[in-house]
């Protein structure tokens, strides 16, 4: 506790506020999107962030380290893009046990990790383009079908994000909660049985699922949130084993998967909030940042069961438009990311399409799709050049 400061536990706080604010109505998007009903959504809520709250107390405590955890956004917006599988919410947990199977090998055996980084970052950005472009069109369908509401959120946002970037998310959450909570559109707001419970669901583990639900969701997860959560710890000076980071989050992932949890992963954006200087000047003192932050986390997952109320309460579309808002950044980034090696664009353009399009065949979405036919039109160019 002598290293312990006030500092640190002010950037902690605000971290997991950002982290949990910004983005939990994506979660729930994706969640009921692959089938869960509202209960099942709240426990997947809740256990996702317990789950990252408890691992980035043992990781930063374990290793006097700023180790943020965050569940996977790219994931949700994977998940919110993909559709019920044809076994419903339990085929999609088994996909979820497979997703966290796949983050503990890649800890364990290197070359996985080194595939999975191999993979060129154009098709990875593109891939994630094309699942977040549906989501990123919302707000400005919202406008058109409540414009009232709609406008309300949008602008909110956007004043916010000219004055304070880093909350424009939360200042949009608040306005359509707000909305929500004063019966906007004739919806009321039903405050009985908001405690969220924990929601057992057996897994089945089917083929086409794991394959375009559990595949697609792994290399996301890696190369949007692990990969890159690696580098803000090594640009603030902090060189952790990235093997022992994946493992433990991929343990943890497996034992929130059970209860709806779709992923867990190295965070990036938050981390740079408690990796930074603005967490504290001394970099030995830092890691409480990651652990206040881990403690904010489940106190906001023992709120699950009301955040899902507000969503449930309200118009499909203005959730969808908060969730847009939310991926507008990491729509942009991916989309500059997919475009920006000339040699690679074609086959980066072929990633974006098919992944936009939400094709499926043989039940497997069209993330994976996208990806195949991106790397083929890749290989041909490499081959042919």
């Amino acid at each position: 506790m002598r290293t312990f400061s006030a500092q640190a536990a002010t950037a902690g706080l605000l971290a997991s506020f950002v982290g949990f604010a910004s983005s939990f109505a994506v979660v729930l998007q994706g969640l009921i999107a692959v089938g869960a009903s509202r209960a099942e959504a709240a426990s997947g809520l809740m256990a996702l962030a317990i789950a990252m709250g408890l691992c980035a107390i043992v990781l930063s405590l374990q290793r006097r380290q700023p180790i943020s955890v965050a569940w996977s956004t790219p994931g949700a917006a994977l998940l919110a893009a993909s559709g019920m599988p044809a076994g419903g919410f339990p085929a999609a947990v088994g996909a979820f046990l497979f997703c966290g199977a796949l983050i503990v090998v890649a800890g364990l055996w290197k070359p996985l990790g080194r595939w999975v980084a191999s993979i060129p970052a154009s098709l990875a950005n593109a891939m994630l383009a094309g699942i977040l472009l549906g989501l990123c069109l919302a707000p400005a369908r919202a406008v058109a079908a409540l414009p009232l509401q709609g406008l309300a959120i949008v602008v909110a946002w956007a004043v916010m994000a000219r004055l304070r970037r880093i909350y424009a998310v939360p200042a949009a959450v608040v306005v359509a909660a707000a909305m929500i909570w004063l019966g906007a559109d004739g919806v009321s707001v039903p405050l009985a049985d908001i405690w969220p419970r924990p929601v057992l669901v057996t897994p089945v583990f089917d083929w086409a699922a794991m394959i375009g639900i559990g595949l697609p969701l792994f290399i996301v997860t890696m190369a949007s949130q692990n990969i890159p959560g690696m580098a803000v710890l090594q640009v603030n000076g902090y060189r952790p084993e990235p093997g022992p980071l994946f493992r433990t989050t991929g343990i943890f992932s497996l034992l929130g998967a059970p209860f709806g949890a779709h992923a867990v992963n190295l965070a990036a954006i938050t981390a740079a909030m408690c990796a930074g200087p603005d967490a504290h000047p001394d970099r030995e003192r830092r890691y409480w940042a990651a652990v206040v932050a881990g403690i904010g986390y489940v106190a906001f997952g023992l709120a699950a069961g009301a955040a899902t109320a507000f969503v449930a309460a309200a118009p499909p579309v203005l959730i969808e438009a908060v969730a847009g808002l939310a991926l507008l950044g990491a729509f942009a980034a991916a989309m500059m990311g997919a475009v920006s090696e000339l040699r690679d664009r074609e086959a980066a353009v072929i990633t974006f399409l098919v992944t936009a399009s939400g094709i499926a065949f043989f039940g497997i979405g069209g993330a994976f799709w996208g990806l195949l036919a991106g790397g083929g039109m890749l290989a041909l160019s490499r081959w042919r050049a």
